[in-house]
């Protein structure tokens, strides 16, 4: 088999390849993936890998997140609906779309960041991902809001300040 990479910013997709994304996002989280989700992944660079057929195996976004970390703020590029196929899983499309996003990160933000399913997580951590070991926060309409829900699964790969708490720009929807 022949897979492709392509890197691609929101706007350059159509309406109907952006619809042909979100159906693949849909159906690999098994229709557990919300219109909120879906938004959250737009806007930034999508890594989009299709196989022979021209179907999608694989896809990621990195979307540009306001992240107060170290007495200041930082442009963090936010990883967002990783998917690979069903049947094409475990055969390193996760790999290549991370690799993509990744190289993205590292030319255009101070640090990289995502919040990792427990399937996922494996996959991160062999790529140099470390769970974040302090807090993290919201900066909310009220203010800051702490969100311990997610202290065991906020990633952070490159140059991240060490330590404290990591407070992240308030969105609908889950705000990691």
């Amino acid at each position: 088999m022949t897979d492709a990479l392509r890197t691609v910013h929101t706007s350059q997709l159509t309406p109907e390849g952006l619809d042909r994304i979100r159906t693949f996002l849909r159906d690999s989280f098994d229709g557990d993936f919300s219109d909120d989700d879906f938004e959250h992944g737009l806007g930034g660079m999508h890594a989009l890998v299709r196989d022979a057929e021209g179907r999608i195996a694989g896809h990621g976004s990195v979307v540009m997140r306001r992240v107060r970390a170290g007495g200041r703020f930082h442009r963090v590029g936010y990883v967002e609906a990783v998917a690979v196929s069903a049947d094409r899983r475990r055969q390193g499309i996760g790999g290549l779309v991370m690799g993509a996003l990744e190289e993205i990160i590292e030319r255009a933000y101070d640090f990289g960041a995502l919040s990792a399913s427990d399937a996922g997580a494996t996959l991160y951590r062999a790529r140099g991902w470390r769970l974040w070991e302090g807090r993290i926060e919201g900066i909310g309409p009220e203010g800051i809001v702490h969100l311990p829900d997610e202290e065991d699964s906020t990633f952070v790969w490159g140059a991240a300040p060490a330590g404290g708490a990591l407070a992240f720009d308030w969105r609908d929807g889950d705000v990691l």
